[in-house]
């Protein structure tokens, strides 16, 4: 197969020991983007009315479920003083705290909101209705006429502004940006289950028509994802049947681009402009299975979301996760690990507990799962393919990486530290046989998709977390072991924080 322009983009943006002092520039901290949007125009709706004050209709139900959606999925978290401004966490993680995605919603106009378009606004918790006219049909004809959009009043679109992350992560950025827009698509996802409402993910629709829809500046930014609302409280009919990733064309002949323009063509030649049927279902290989390598069953009870009532343990996970610094080097347990895996891989195990047993995802047949275990309590050190199907780890590697690790994540103490280290990987190749270039959004958005399931998992357990996107991508293979048509997209380190 003929080289794709995202094959590559993602070998020119990898990191090499040798080149990675060479490309890197000082930082212009007077040039630091914003992480809000502002409209000079709009009226504004105040959300945080709805958090403390008692439902008293089912009017004001509707609005403190939305408040509550809306603030435990990128509403802030938390304010840490900085030499320069204070630092406004939020319930997603972003690489560098940069922020590149942003939050509309659009109305129907059926519901409690007027129709048209609104721009979350995470710094003061509302809504600014920026566009008062309906513009429902536009949205039906640009995500070329998905079913869920017919049974809903209210549509969520994440966008991405591109300069936010590329200020500090230069061409590579666009990774960040997706996988970061992953965490915020699995907050969607469970704070939506929390709330009452049910994301349908849609990663095919026409770019240029979503973007004008919502006003965009197309030189700056663009949309990644839509996600009409069904309301569970109006029993509307399930997802299942509903498609989350189309294809795009695949782009083969591509100008040689300069390093600075990598970004801004990566997104173009992802975009969609027509509809493409959605490929065959693809079954999952069991791969790795090798006769006399050891196995382990990681099979293991259900972590449990409940504190005084139903989900607050959840509700308390997204509000209070944080990314982790550093780590003792101790030991994780076992069941530790396996709860980890089960939350993250086996939504199925959580149906009881009223999360949804089947969140949409593009495609996790493309995801492969590498685990370099450090110090895990009755597991042997040494790299392992995890198998969600199965509920097994294989080990493909015996060592201690402990060295390794800290010299793969760019020298970061929390890879050497980590108990446990977290790859997700796929094949670039067959991902784009599939779904064409637009395979490596849907590929980063569910490595990040998943990440944010770990991080919450994590949370809840009391386990140290930290998400790392930058590291040396081929000797990532080359050290554990894993196959070099394996691209890796996300690094995710666990262990023992440092108190």
């Amino acid at each position: 197969m003929t080289e794709s322009f995202t094959q590559h983009y993602h070998q020119r943006t990898k990191y090499n020991p040798e080149t990675l002092a060479q490309k890197s520039t000082g930082l212009d901290w007077s040039l630091q983007p914003s992480p809000y949007k502002e409209y000079k125009i709009g009226a504004s709706f105040d959300l945080k009315l709805y958090l403390q004050q008692e439902a008293r209709s089912q009017t004001d139900q509707w609005w403190k479920r939305l408040s509550l959606f809306l603030l435990c999925s990128y509403g802030l978290t938390a304010k840490i003083s900085t030499t320069v401004a204070p630092l406004y966490l939020r319930a997603a993680p972003s690489a560098g705290g940069l922020y590149p995605a942003e939050v509309y919603l659009i109305s129907r106009g059926r519901g409690l909101l007027p129709p048209g378009l609104y721009n979350y606004q995470p710094r003061d918790h509302s809504l600014i209705h920026f566009w008062e006219s309906d513009v429902w049909s536009a949205l039906q004809a640009a995500c070329f006429q998905h079913p869920a959009i017919e049974h809903t009043e209210l549509a969520l679109v994440t966008t991405a502004v591109f300069f936010r992350s590329a200020w500090r992560y230069q061409d590579r950025a666009y990774r960040r940006i997706c996988l970061d827009t992953g965490h915020l698509l699995g907050n969607l996802e469970l704070s939506g289950s929390i709330n009452g409402f049910r994301p349908c993910l849609i990663g095919g629709f026409h770019d240029q028509a979503m973007d004008e829809l919502l006003y965009l500046d197309r030189e700056r930014e663009g949309t990644i994802t839509v996600l009409p609302l069904l309301d569970l409280e109006d029993h509307l009919p399930a997802s299942e049947d509903f498609p989350t990733a189309l294809p795009s064309p695949t782009v083969t002949d591509f100008p040689d681009l300069p390093d600075q323009q990598l970004l801004s063509h990566c997104h173009a030649v992802t975009s969609m402009s027509e509809y493409l049927p959605p490929p065959e279902p693809n079954p999952v290989a069991d791969k790795y299975n090798f006769p006399f390598c050891l196995k382990v069953s990681t099979l293991g009870p259900p972590i449990s979301w409940e504190n005084n009532a139903f989900l607050d343990g959840l509700e308390d996970a997204i509000l209070q996760r944080r990314s982790t610094r550093s780590y003792t080097s101790g030991n994780l347990s076992f069941d530790q690990l396996l709860a980890l895996l089960d939350f993250t891989y086996q939504p199925q195990n959580y149906i009881d507990t009223g999360l949804d047993e089947g969140p949409d995802y593009f495609d996790l047949s493309l995801i492969q799962t590498f685990i370099a275990v450090s110090g895990i309590d009755g597991l042997e050190e040494g790299c392992y393919h995890y198998s969600p199907a199965i509920q097994e780890l294989r080990q493909i590697r015996f060592k201690n990486f402990r060295r390794e690790l800290h010299y793969l994540c760019l020298g970061q103490e929390l890879g050497r530290d980590a108990a446990v280290t977290i790859f997700h990987t796929a094949n670039l190749q067959q991902s784009i046989e599939r779904y064409g270039d637009r395979a490596y959004r849907y590929l980063h958005l569910d490595a990040g998709h998943l990440g944010q399931r770990l991080n919450l998992a994590a949370t809840r357990l009391g386990v140290g977390v930290s998400g790392i996107a930058g590291f040396f991508d081929d000797q990532v293979n080359e050290v554990l072991g894993i196959p070099p048509d394996e691209a890796v997209l996300y690094i995710t380190t666990l262990g023992q924080p440092q108190n």
